[in-house]
């Protein structure tokens, strides 16, 4: 049998618009998979994230059942779209700051360490018509977008 090496952690992990829901709650911005899953004969049964496993509403009982696995960490995606509903940093949503900010302090409460991931394949729709990845400017969009999370949760996120 193999050992694991020291520091190994086991954990969990979900993407933003496949668990939060909330598509239309405080603020949240468009993302493509709105556009793409709302599009119709795109997705089986015409489902979509719009309350998927409503995370957003359920996040403290979702996270007490997490701790309750016995892992010790949990992979999140963040929502950009949640953040900042345009795209770029000019207009910052507070409310998805502090949906991100309970989850990460629901999360050591738990001793469960947050572990964030930047992107998910979930771009803002307004940067997609700007041409999205596509679109030089997104270097200067990313780059900003990582520096407002890494000043905000850096502190307390791997």
């Amino acid at each position: 049998m193999r050992n694991f090496p020291d520091g190994f952690m086991w954990g969990v992990a979900t993407a933003a618009y496949q668990i939060e829901g909330g598509a239309a709650q405080a603020g949240r911005g468009k993302s493509i998979w709105d556009t793409f899953s709302h599009t119709p004969g795109k997705i089986l049964n015409n489902d979509n994230g719009d309350i998927a496993c409503d995370h957003y509403n359920r996040m403290e009982s979702d996270v007490d059942l997490i701790s309750q696995l016995g892992v010790s960490a949990y992979r999140f995606s963040v929502s950009w779209s949640r953040l900042f509903p345009e795209g770029t940093t000019s207009k910052r949503n507070s409310a998805g700051f502090d949906f991100y900010d309970r989850l990460i302090e629901r999360l050591l409460s738990k001793n469960l360490t947050p572990m964030m991931t930047l992107y998910h394949w979930d771009l803002p729709q307004d940067l997609e018509e700007k041409g999205g990845w596509r679109n030089r400017e997104i270097l200067e969009w990313f780059g900003d977008y990582a520096h407002e999370i890494g000043s905000h949760f850096g502190d307390r996120i791997k």
